[in-house]
């Protein structure tokens, strides 16, 4: 299960939230869990990793890569802006040192029957919006109808078994659930954004808008300048800033972004000093960048944080809504071109490791043969998936790293003469003559470092690879609307995966646009997959389920996945005080504060 609408600048650190839910027949609950148990009891005080006693003040000034011309981030339109989740809440929250868990945080307490098919929230009495009416249970409905009609595609998805909301009370919700028992969906719901019904209807849903509206969030919007910048003030009247789940967290009077589409151009103005903290996804500039006198001083800092969230996979996928792309011959050996292990050694001071699944850093990655559960699941398929499935688990392309090994494009010449292609005159062609050319889409040039050594081994294969670096508004355009041949992306992944799996992977979300199955999947056997994956009654059976799904997925070469890492690369200037400990899901920076000693040195030191 995937956390949805998460704030934009925490995305790179926290790809996902997941939970799950195992409450008994009509019994109320404070939390929802798919471990043996939450976490925290009821009655908890506080987050373990926090600092209760962080003090309030100060700003935080972030960057982020991609313009925008909206500040709604619920509809498939328009660019939204970075930090919008910080200004409307969930029914539930889900903390990052127990991505099992989820906590009440509009809703006090839940109930869930046995049989999983409703649950009711029961919101909190205190619960206010900014304007200081009470949040209700029918501004809770009608979020959820807004959303599962005119939200994100990947929602629809989502809330596909979803059958109703019904407001029982004023602080009362119930959601019925249609289909076979779904151990995901009460906590799903737990998830949903909730907005003021009175507010939204007059703005319109499903309208792009520059308009400074207010939640029930930590912050609101306070100033917007499109594709620019915009800032968020803490609320001192937020209702919720004492509940056990949010002490020692939104410690800032103001957060700040600016967009910088260029990171080159984003680099420099972190050592000018323009913003404070700054996610690195670049080994190269990682190991060379940072190395200036504020560093050297000791008045910025770089630090690598380990974490233990699942890593999904990311790399250069295949859209097989293509025709050259139908062909898994064709697949596999563009994916052999990709040289992990020199690149690895000569682009990147061996920061990485090549991810042999799509559920990368987590025990739901495919190892060895099958086992009995996994067979259980794959035999029925058998005529539907690759032979290899039945195997040893898949294993990314390797070579010598010498930069000379020629073993993975003889094997991919060989593949592509099998599926109908040949060289002549230097360049590939099919039976009509006409030749393979691909465009590689990106949105950060920062990644043309991996493109360039594709291009030149696809070369050697007689396959003309055009890199093209567009904007983010026509990049979010072309990748709605499927235009594309290869992209660079990939699909993260939490320590539950369930209902999301649907948007990703499924025939019935590659052609909604919009959605997030860039590859085009439409596989009858994936689809039966991640239907097993979604009906798993216990984590016990979750885990072959996915393993499973990895198999197939991984064995069809839909992507050709580039670099793995478990840790996060972050520089910040030293103004900053932070918990001793980080939640096992990686930084979060919302539990760090201004520290005024320090402030006061770094402002001292720029005079």
């Amino acid at each position: 299960m995937r956390s949805v609408l998460l704030p934009a600048a925490l995305v790179a650190l926290a790809l996902s939230a997941p939970v799950a839910v195992q409450a008994q027949s009509g019994k109320v609950s404070h939390a929802l869990t798919l471990g043996d148990a939450p976490k925290y009891p009821a009655g908890f005080t506080h987050l373990d990793y926090v600092n209760v006693n962080a003090p309030k003040g100060g700003e935080l000034k972030l960057s982020t890569p991609a313009g925008f011309d909206s500040l709604n981030p619920f509809i498939p339109k328009g660019d939204e802006a970075p930090g919008l989740g910080m200004v409307y809440e969930t029914l539930m929250s889900s903390p990052p040192d127990d991505d099992l868990s989820e906590y009440g945080l509009i809703a006090e307490t839940v109930e869930v029957p046995g049989d999983l098919s409703w649950i009711v929230f029961n919101l909190r009495a205190e619960a206010k919006w900014a304007n200081g009416k009470p949040i209700t249970a029918d501004d809770v409905a009608w979020s959820f109808e807004q959303i599962k009609l005119n939200g994100e595609p990947m929602l629809q998805h989502y809330y596909a078994n979803v059958q109703k909301a019904e407001v029982l009370s004023p602080r009362k919700v119930k959601f019925h659930f249609s289909g076979a028992k779904n151990r995901e969906l009460p906590q799903i719901m737990g998830q949903l954004p909730v907005l003021q019904k009175a507010d939204w209807e007059k703005r319109g849903f499903d309208k792009v808008t520059l308009d400074k509206w207010e939640g029930s969030g930590p912050y609101r919007i306070e100033s917007v300048e499109p594709n620019r910048t915009i800032t968020y003030t803490r609320r001192n009247d937020w209702w919720a800033k004492d509940l056990p789940i949010n002490k020692g967290r939104y410690n800032f009077d103001r957060i700040r972004y600016d967009v910088y589409r260029d990171q080159t151009v984003a680099r420099e103005a972190f050592k000018s000093g323009q913003y404070d903290f700054r996610g690195e996804n670049s080994a190269r500039e990682w190991s060379v960048f940072y190395d200036f006198p504020a560093m050297t001083q000791g008045l910025a800092k770089k630090q690598e944080f380990k974490h233990e969230r699942p890593g999904g996979i990311g790399g250069f996928i295949f859209n097989t809504r293509r025709d050259k792309f139908q062909d898994v011959r064709v697949r596999k050996a563009l994916a052999l071109a990709w040289d992990f292990e020199w690149y690895n050694k000569n682009m990147a001071y061996g920061a990485y490791y090549h991810p042999n699944s799509y559920f990368d850093n987590s025990e739901f990655a495919a190892r060895g043969e099958p086992s009995p559960e996994e067979l259980k699941l794959l035999e029925p398929l058998r005529d539907k998936l690759p032979r290899e499935v039945f195997g040893p688990a898949w294993k990314a392309p390797s070579s010598d790293g010498s930069g000379q090994d020629r073993k993975n494009l003889r094997e991919a010449t060989r593949l592509l003469k099998e599926a109908g292609w040949e060289v002549k005159n230097g360049k590939l062609v099919n039976p009509k003559g006409e030749p393979f050319v691909l465009e590689l889409l990106l949105r950060d040039a920062t990644y043309e470092r991996m493109g360039g050594p594709w291009v030149q081994a696809l070369q050697r294969l007689g396959v003309t690879l055009n890199m093209r670096t567009v904007d983010s508004a026509q990049y979010v355009n072309r990748i709605r609307s499927f235009d594309f041949d290869v992209i660079y992306s990939g699909w993260g992944q939490s320590n539950s995966p369930g209902n999301e799996q649907r948007s990703y992977y499924t025939s019935a979300a590659a052609d909604n646009p919009g959605g997030r199955n860039y590859a085009g999947i439409k596989n009858p056997a994936i689809d039966a997959l991640v239907e097993a994956v979604v009906a798993a009654p216990s984590r016990a059976a979750l885990i072959p389920a996915v393993r499973a799904l990895d198999r197939a997925l991984t064995w069809n070469w839909y992507i050709a996945p580039t670099l793995g890492h478990n840790a996060d690369r972050i520089a910040y200037w030293d103004k900053f005080g932070m918990p001793e400990k980080n939640p096992k899901n990686g930084v979060d920076v919302m539990a760090w504060w201004v520290d005024p000693a320090k402030a006061a040195k770094l402002s001292n030191s720029r005079q």
